[in-house]
């Protein structure tokens, strides 16, 4: 887990910002697919949240 907030900081602001992006874009279409049928992979959700916490983390401590 070090290894991926170690990448985060060694990112810069333009490249974080694609990242939360990116991560929010997953958690949207992962939330509709829930809504018609059950998800297979139910802790992906919460595996998406919080990886954009840490990008969120990263982007407020520069």
């Amino acid at each position: 887990m070090s290894k991926k907030k170690e990448n985060l900081r060694e990112l810069s602001q333009d490249e974080l910002s694609k990242k939360l992006v990116a991560l929010r874009e997953d958690l949207r279409v992962i939330r509709f697919k829930t809504e018609g049928a059950k998800s297979k992979n139910v802790k992906e959700s919460l595996a998406l949240r919080k990886n954009i916490a840490r990008v969120l983390t990263a982007i407020n401590q520069k």
